[in-house]
């Protein structure tokens, strides 16, 4: 077994999936109603598609994200928002929240902890996808983090910062330049729960437990299994933040694998339709960008335990996707609510594409890699 385990850690991320039929282990686990707290459904048509994905890859509680177009900077907005995802999944508990704003205000605050919605997310201004609305000076928002402090909604940080040449800062090193914001909001604000989202740095980690334990941070599905080097060649691999070293990658694995709850699931899936991640040509003859993001919610969490079984971590499971994330933002699990695994008779691998309405084709991650778990129910 020792040496099963020494070759699963050496193994490349290419040979994961190929693993399965020799781990041993249990046949079946059983988690207390998984959440992934940082989610993005998205609208329309794609939203008629994707949301029902978040319960298929068994995730009862979604954290929503609100960079939408026009981001959701107000109350009535986000519960029009979550009143549309509620039509369309029924079963799933939606978690919302606000995109922090000039038009989001101490006021705003108070009004959307009162209707319920639990947190704002904050995005630093051009770094993903829908973020030109974002922010540039995180002192004028004090006013905004106090009032969120008093009222105990979470601030959810996208860790970069713009890229700057003079600077030497890139997408490479965007995550790094951040901590000293992190560092600061923190200690200004100590009573303030705060999740730096989607860490893909062993900085970033070791910053998260030096702070105390009003910060924590999630840590994706996709960024377990990428580097760099598996980024480079495949746009569907291409997410900000962007994976990093090898090193970087372990960091987080071995972040979870301590079954320290500062750390739990926060998918970031992000679906983008097919077109939008490969190279095209626009009328006018511009090369288009490709989009940031890679989509994971329609078998996210057996997905979760193919990979923490890869690196020894299958124990730590029930914490990563369920118990840390809850204690954090204080949302119990439901009684009868639980999502049981078992090991496939026969194989089962993740889709090369998902097809909605209006022509719409998502690419997911990992497409046609075998998955080493399935769910019962």
């Amino acid at each position: 077994m020792q040496r099963l385990a020494a070759a699963l850690r050496l193994s490349t991320p290419t040979h994961i999936a190929t693993r399965r039929t020799i781990m041993s282990g249990p046949s079946q686990i059983t988690l207390p109603s998984p959440a992934d707290f940082h989610v993005h459904v998205r609208q329309g048509a794609m939203s008629e598609l994707v949301t029902p994905h978040v319960a298929q890859g068994g995730i009862r509680t979604a954290y929503i994200m609100p960079n939408l177009v026009p981001p959701l900077t107000k109350t009535e907005a986000v519960l029009a928002y979550k009143k549309d995802l509620e039509r369309i999944a029924p079963k799933t508990e939606f978690l919302m929240t606000l995109y922090l704003h000039p038009e989001v205000t101490p006021e705003e605050i108070r009004k959307a902890a009162k209707a319920g919605i639990s947190g704002v997310k904050s995005y630093p201004r051009g770094v993903t996808t829908n973020s030109s609305s974002g922010i540039e000076d995180y002192g004028v928002y004090y006013p905004v983090f106090k009032a969120m402090e008093e009222e105990g909604l979470v601030l959810n940080l996208h860790g970069e910062v713009p890229s700057d040449d003079e600077k030497n800062i890139s997408i490479l090193n965007a995550e790094k330049h951040f901590l000293e914001h992190l560092r600061k909001l923190a200690a200004d604000f100590p009573k303030l729960r705060i999740v730096l989202e989607h860490v893909t740095t062993s900085e970033a980690v070791e910053c998260v437990k030096s702070l105390p334990a009003n910060v924590a941070a999630t840590i994706t599905a996709h960024h377990l299994w990428l580097t760099i080097d598996t980024v480079a060649p495949q746009p569907h691999h291409f997410c900000k933040p962007l994976a990093k070293e090898p090193k970087d990658r372990k960091a987080l694995q071995d972040a979870i694998k301590s079954g320290n709850p500062k750390f739990f699931l926060g998918s970031d899936s992000a679906p983008h339709p097919s077109a939008s991640k490969a190279p095209s040509i626009s009328e006018s003859g511009e090369l288009h960008a490709c989009a940031a993001g890679c989509y994971t919610s329609p078998y996210l969490v057996p997905l979760v335990a193919t990979l923490l079984e890869s690196f020894g971590a299958l124990d730590k499971l029930a914490g990563y996707v369920s118990e840390h994330g809850r204690a954090f933002y204080k949302v119990p699990a439901k009684a009868g609510d639980e999502l049981t695994l078992r090991r496939p008779a026969t194989a089962v691998k993740v889709p090369a594409r998902l097809d909605g309405a209006e022509g719409i084709e998502v690419v997911p991650f990992w497409a046609g890699k075998e998955l080493g778990w399935e769910i019962v129910n």
